[in-house]
């Protein structure tokens, strides 16, 4: 029976006489896999966030993915030792991965639906899940059976075994050390995620192809997948995340975010999410925004100098620096932004001033990097799930108190706002409160943001009451009034975060569920009594 099979495989290998061939074969394969992977997290980023949630359940399906493909590409192998077998399964992964910059959103706003509809719990665990076990999973347990099924055409004798199974894994490794590189600091931010995907679809496809004009088997399912793949790159290469808006100013990605400006009426804004969240807005007319941004121009007051020296982290494109600027024309303000293209887009869509620098670098290394002090920080680097854990730890706090000047005041954007017991800003503000003896905070009206003013000056409130005061501007006035009327001393509570432990993203998912459960009572009751019919009318 061996000897049947191995004339099976001795009759077809044509390019597979040359061991190096096989070798190319485990490289792309795994090259691949990681960039099918990394793309998986850009895909799904703008919808569900990238928080270590997300990567948690796209490393978890992927691996269980080519674990399948594993174990049932080494039986195939022993069954059936076939090469065409093998490279027809890279052939069909390859077109299914091509037709995900195509398909891939649709399925997540589907299944995005559904859920929201069905589910009262975990629904950003859910989502994510499914869209990664309907998307992902399929091509890459086709890729899963590549190695095993290697190792059947490759290993001639038990002599030379072991070399032979260690080349293949050494050339899989090395693949997918590429594979990880190349897509986070090359394909993705020049040419996007579709494209990448794109890109190494292509390059499965002729990988297989090679194999098969060499062997000359399978010509009308080379040719029928060429037309698929063709029709792939086609749609797929032009697609956008956001594909129900229209006349987008800039949709693109960094190496760090999705990227959408967007025009209205009266604004400009910047998402990095598409189906929710502002992270910056510009009023055509300048001034006010209506956000929370207007409630954190109470900070530069407080300190009792408003005409100081800020600072903020999590710059954006400049909302927060510019208004200060309209209003108080500090001393000096500076911005920390680690995403350039956002930094690259203030100067192009929202006016940043040239006169405002603005360093491309993370918050906290960026404290621990310098000595200076300022009268406000302000700190704006959370992004609906998105909390980096490193700037919301007690450690992080101490260092921003560091860099405070007598009576200088931190405040801090907290866009998850809940009533729930344990929540997220519950923790941030108790870990706060740990490091700051006077905290206050005040709910921004008509959104989930809430904003937090901490500081070591005990007559704050007494210098913000006097300096709103002594303020003649109407609009100014008018957003400080506000303030004083929500503004409340925070109790601290016992909740801590720390470098070695901050659960935010466990923390942020649970106010998710929240908001979508109170956001949704309306379109559930809705369906219940009237079905998809009533949603679509």
């Amino acid at each position: 029976m061996e000897n049947v099979k191995k004339e099976t495989v001795s009759g077809k290998q044509g390019i597979l006489r040359n061991k190096y061939y096989l070798y190319l074969t485990e490289f792309f394969a795994g090259m691949s896999v990681m960039a099918v992977e990394l793309g998986a997290s850009r895909l799904l980023a703008p919808y569900f966030s990238s928080s270590q949630i997300v990567w948690t359940i796209i490393i978890g399906t992927i691996m269980i993915a080519m674990a399948l493909g594993n174990i049932w590409g080494g039986r195939s192998a022993d069954k059936n030792p076939d090469p065409d077998r093998l490279y027809v399964r890279i052939i069909i992964a390859a077109v299914w991965i091509a037709a995900i910059p195509v398909l891939g959103k649709y399925v997540i706003i589907g299944i995005s639906a559904a859920l929201v509809l069905t589910i009262s719990n975990h629904f950003l665990v859910w989502a994510a899940f499914l869209a990664c076990m309907i998307i992902f999973v399929f091509p890459l347990f086709l890729l899963g059976t590549v190695t095993p099924s290697l190792v059947k055409y490759t290993v001639d004798s038990l002599d030379d075994s072991g070399k032979t199974v260690g080349s293949l894994n050494a050339f899989n490794t090395i693949g997918s050390i590429i594979g990880t590189f190349v897509p986070t600091f090359v394909t993705i931010p020049a040419v996007g995620t579709s494209i990448t995907f794109l890109i190494f679809a292509g390059i499965l496809f002729l990988l297989a192809l090679v194999y098969f004009v060499s062997t000359k088997g399978k010509k009308k399912q080379c040719v029928s997948a060429g037309i698929l793949f063709l029709a792939c790159c086609l749609f797929g290469a032009t697609g956008s995340f956001a594909f129900w808006e229209h006349n987008l100013l800039f949709e693109g990605e960094s190496i760090y975010n999705y990227l959408q400006v967007k025009e209205t009426d009266d604004s400009v804004i910047l998402s990095t999410n598409v189906l929710f969240g502002v992270q910056s807005i510009m009023k055509k007319n300048g001034g006010a925004t209506g956000m929370y941004y207007d409630y954190a121009m109470a900070a530069p007051v407080m300190s009792g100098r408003a005409d100081g020296d800020m600072l903020i982290l999590g710059m954006g494109t400049g909302t927060y620096a510019k208004q200060c600027q309209y209003y108080y024309h500090p001393s000096s303000i500076e911005g920390v932004e680690i995403d350039q293209k956002i930094t690259d887009l203030a100067g192009r869509y929202f006016e940043l001033p040239d006169s405002i620098p603005v360093t491309t670098y993370d918050g906290r290394s960026y404290l621990a990097a310098v000595e200076e002090t300022y009268d406000v920080i302000m700190v704006d680097a959370y992004q609906d799930i998105t909390i980096p854990f490193q700037m919301s730890s007690l450690e992080f706090f101490t260092l921003v108190r560091e860099h405070l000047n007598e009576n200088g005041v931190m405040v801090v954007n907290m866009n998850m706002h809940s009533d729930a017991e344990g929540n997220i800003n519950e923790h941030l503000s108790d870990t706060i409160a740990s490091v700051f003896d006077y905290v206050y905070t005040v709910d921004v009206a008509g959104t989930t943001n809430r904003e937090l003013f901490a500081t070591q000056n005990p007559e704050a409130v007494e210098f913000f009451e006097s300096g709103r005061s002594e303020i003649e501007d109407p609009e100014l006035t008018a957003m400080l009034q506000r303030v004083s009327d929500g503004l409340m001393p925070y109790e601290k509570g016992d909740y801590l975060l720390t470098d070695d432990k901050a659960p935010v993203e466990l923390l942020g998912m649970q106010v998710i569920d929240d908001l979508i459960q109170r956001e949704l009572v309306y379109y559930k009751d809705l369906f219940k009594r009237e079905g998809i019919q009533g949603l679509l009318q």
